[in-house]
């Protein structure tokens, strides 16, 4: 895989011919990729944006929430995408962020929270757990 992308094959079509998403080619060749430093045993690992999908539902609970920058500035530059009846927010974040925004998102689990709320939390929760398992493969 890494000596198709030196010899300029894309990251696309890397992924279509191995049958994996292009975040796993992109972490396969990580060292490659423009902008990559060598870094030292005790510099931070290279963090690349993940993009994933989240339920409108769950995108308006978190915007009412209180938020660390990060946080906020990656659900403000979110694309929203009309599905059905509802929407779902496209978020790109460094994993960490990420995790932060999942962690955020229990209070939708509570008695309280309305049957759309957390059914929405269950499927996004669905989803990234398909995600992670795809990424271990």
């Amino acid at each position: 895989m890494r000596a198709a992308y030196l010899g300029g094959r894309s990251v696309a079509g890397l992924a279509r011919e191995h049958d994996v998403s292009r975040g796993a080619i992109r972490t396969a060749v990580a060292d490659l990729l423009p902008g990559h430093t060598v870094g030292h045993e005790d510099s931070p690992a290279l963090e690349v944006l993940m993009t994933f999908g989240m339920p409108g539902k769950v995108a308006d609970f978190l915007r009412a929430a209180e938020l660390e920058p990060a946080e906020r500035a990656a659900l403000d530059q979110g694309v929203t995408v009309r599905r059905g009846q509802g929407c779902i927010l496209r978020v790109s974040a460094i994993p960490a962020v990420r995790r932060r925004l999942l962690d955020r998102r229990r209070p939708l689990d509570n008695a309280a929270a309305i049957p759309a709320q957390r059914k929405a939390r269950r499927a996004h929760e669905n989803r990234v757990n398909s995600l992670v398992a795809d990424a271990r493969r």
